[in-house]
């Protein structure tokens, strides 16, 4: 099977009409048993030779054999990898099991969450496959619905930049924190989309206008507070040359959703797509199969919570004494002066810098990630280490999103503003009135503490908050993992996930990551809409 052509049969499997997918799965069977030398498994003789399917072919059977939300396709796409393996051929096998390194295979439903399946299915049919990303997201189905309709407006409808860009875009912002599983997902999408294969040699292959996106890129990725209108005055160039302020409004909102989309992937322990490096081994067949990938010890015990053991005594008090925190602020009537909740955000802010992950070593970057990235050194890391000031404070009653950023973002690029809104809303309200083994409880001041939290490590005040609620609420640990997802996601590690609210539910942990992801986006979109508007 030639590649072109496979890709025209896989892609037909995404067809809505069930009649064309059958067609489809038909065509794509009789294909592959023909590269077999067989027109049905079991007719020919063990000991013929065959000719071997293509990489890219069995590859992609892997991956629809383990995510496709259609039983049948991926049954057949199982049973024709077996079919293969009989004849001889060196099949591909999944290192690791599900889709994240921290959360077990059977806390996420593979084969579609039971609530969420007709929104899996929808991510079938619009992307072409049901990556991990929206495996890990679908146990919150609401707020991954409200994902996937913004990212498909960013990626796949009409808007001020062309396709392949948007997704080389999207290359450079998950290279800045080194995440190759974005990096990986995007190079193949924008070749799916016409986009020039010398371009994937790196930054110096692209036209200029692109590569003038990387101070921009580097700044929102590491330190957005330092983004002011020069930066937005060098982008935007008369003559022809440089951006036009809507092309620059599609990239910003792209830079910040894939530098967050980079937290939330290591915030939770995104495994490689089995197709992708990382994601599987060849193996020549063997009549007694093993599998027991290394990633399956990584994983977290399934169960009630992350804590197990001697531990789960303790991690249970944890809950109860954070119950009892959230009654008695519920209860307190005392307002803090002005003047003392701006004293608590200065300090909880200050206090940030020396809330980081005791592991401070660096992992190597391959050089398929590296080559999209200029000043690697860059990052949050230097602002913490050289004892130099804490972000400027920014007044978020002075530029809002609600106030300010929606209506700029609507005007530069229609019904985007709109998309965003309702992610931002969604996150923001997403409740099921559950904390670890409670129910019944009412968790905003939780959520509430840990957007708020986010907002303060860049920089970002509400003045009618009061940051003592912060230091009640998130313990230390969840603080160090919160500050590590946001400013350096990289460096998250199996040990700080389980290291806080052991006693939760992974879902709860996740439900963590999708504030993260919205709060760290929001932040990130203020400070680079603030300077546009400065410009303008």
């Amino acid at each position: 099977i030639t590649t072109g052509k496979n890709n025209k049969k896989f892609e037909r499997l995404c067809s809505r009409d069930q009649k064309e997918r059958a067609a489809a799965l038909d065509a794509l069977t009789q294909a592959v048993l023909l590269c077999l030398g067989s027109e049905r498994p079991g007719l020919a003789e063990p000991g013929e030779s065959s000719p071997k399917l293509d990489k890219e072919t069995l590859l992609q059977l892997l991956r629809v054999s383990k995510s496709c939300p259609f039983r049948d396709i991926r049954e057949k796409a199982a049973e024709l990898l077996h079919a293969a393996e009989e004849r001889g051929v060196e099949v591909p096998q999944v290192l690791g099991r599900g889709p994240s390194f921290f959360i077990p295979a059977t806390e996420i439903a593979e084969e579609g969450v039971q609530q969420g399946e007709q929104v899996l299915i929808e991510a079938f049919v619009s992307l072409g496959r049901v990556d991990h990303v929206t495996m890990v997201m679908g146990l919150h189905p609401e707020y991954l619905s409200s994902f996937l309709r913004a990212q498909h407006y960013l990626l796949q409808l009409d808007g001020p930049l062309p396709y392949a860009w948007r997704h080389y875009i999207a290359i450079m912002a998950a290279a800045r924190h080194q995440c190759s599983y974005l990096v990986q997902l995007h190079a193949s999408r924008f070749l799916q989309v016409g986009g020039d294969p010398q371009w994937l040699g790196g930054l110096s292959c692209v036209p200029w206008k692109l590569r003038s996106l990387n101070e921009l890129n580097k700044l929102l990725a590491h330190r957005p507070w330092l983004v002011t209108k020069e930066h937005i005055e060098a982008l935007v160039r008369p003559g022809g040359e440089g951006w036009c302020l809507a092309e620059l409004i599609h990239a910003v909102v792209l830079l910040t959703h894939y530098h967050s989309l980079s937290s939330f992937v290591f915030g939770c322990g995104i495994n490689p797509e089995p197709d992708h490096e990382g994601g599987h081994a060849f193996r020549s067949p063997s009549p007694h199969p093993t599998d027991s990938p290394a990633t399956e010890e990584g994983a977290s015990r399934p169960g009630v919570g992350t804590a197990g053991g001697r531990g789960a005594g303790e991690a249970l008090q944890e809950v109860e004494a954070l119950m009892r925190k959230m009654r008695l602020l519920q209860e307190q009537e005392e307002e803090a002066s002005q003047e003392e909740m701006a004293t608590r955000f200065e300090r909880e802010k200050s206090e940030s810098l020396l809330v980081a992950p005791s592991d401070d070593s660096t992992r190597p970057t391959p050089a398929t990630v590296s080559c999209f990235v200029e000043d690697p050194d860059f990052g949050y890391e230097d602002f913490t280490r050289r004892g130099e000031q804490a972000p400027p404070t920014f007044r978020a009653q002075d530029y809002s999103w609600e106030d300010h950023g929606y209506s700029l973002i609507n005007r530069l690029y229609p019904d985007v503003g709109q998309h965003l809104d309702e992610k931002f809303q969604v996150v923001s309200n997403l409740t099921y009135n559950t904390m670890a083994m409670h129910s019944g409880v009412d968790t905003y001041m939780l959520r509430k503490a840990v957007w708020n939290y986010i907002h303060c490590v860049f920089g970002i005040r509400y003045d009618d908050y009061d940051y003592g609620d912060v230091n009640h609420l998130l313990e230390r640990s969840l603080k160090v993992y919160i500050k590590t997802v946001a400013c350096y996601p990289e460096k998250t590690t199996r040990k700080m996930y389980n290291g806080f609210w052991r006693h939760f539910r992974h879902s709860e942990k996740v439900h963590v990551n999708l504030i993260l992801l919205e709060a760290r986006m929001q932040a990130a979109l203020l400070y680079s809409l603030r300077a546009i508007t400065r410009y303008m």
